[in-house]
């Protein structure tokens, strides 16, 4: 299954867009997703404005990859889980958001194992297939809670300084 992510903040209808056409070429795998309030219906996939918190998890959990925008809360979670995570930052630009930050984000985490970047919706479909044929990254949450915190927070502080 595919979980796609778009925020609590404001629908990411590009992303969303791009994977829906991706479904629709692939209708052998299932693909759930948190889209938020937004007038573009999607038509190859099982469609959420919103989940609650339980129903995200178990979502979350039960993803072979997860799609969505690049949040720190969506790339935590992937990493804790051992989850694939396929990433396209909003653009202002575009109106996705109020400022880049999230294009400072994936240069962060770009070469990490597991992640992948999508900037144009045209890549989408490619780097999907491409995690869907990888074998799961190590699990996160699988470390000893004290291991597991202090990766945590190393990475979080790693990311912090180098937007400064």
């Amino acid at each position: 299954m595919i979980f796609v992510t778009v925020g609590s903040q404001v629908p990411f209808d590009r992303l969303v867009r791009a994977v829906d056409a991706w479904a629709a070429s692939h209708p052998g795998h299932r693909v759930v997703a948190q889209v938020g309030v937004t007038d573009f219906a999607p038509r190859c996939m099982e469609v959420h404005a919103g989940l609650p918190p339980e129903a995200y998890q178990d979502a979350f959990a039960a993803a072979d990859v997860v799609v969505g925008h690049a949040g720190m809360g969506t790339i935590i979670t992937a990493f804790e889980l051992g989850k694939h995570l396929l990433i396209m930052p909003r653009r202002a630009a575009l109106g996705e958001h109020r400022n880049d930050h999230q294009l400072a984000t994936v240069e962060r985490v770009k070469d990490y194992p597991g992640i992948a970047v999508a900037m144009q919706e045209d890549e989408l479909a490619g780097r999907l297939d491409e995690l869907l044929a990888l074998d799961p990254p190590e699990r996160q949450a699988q470390l000893p809670g004290e291991a597991k915190r202090d990766r945590l927070i190393d990475f979080l502080r790693a990311t912090v300084d180098g937007w400064q």
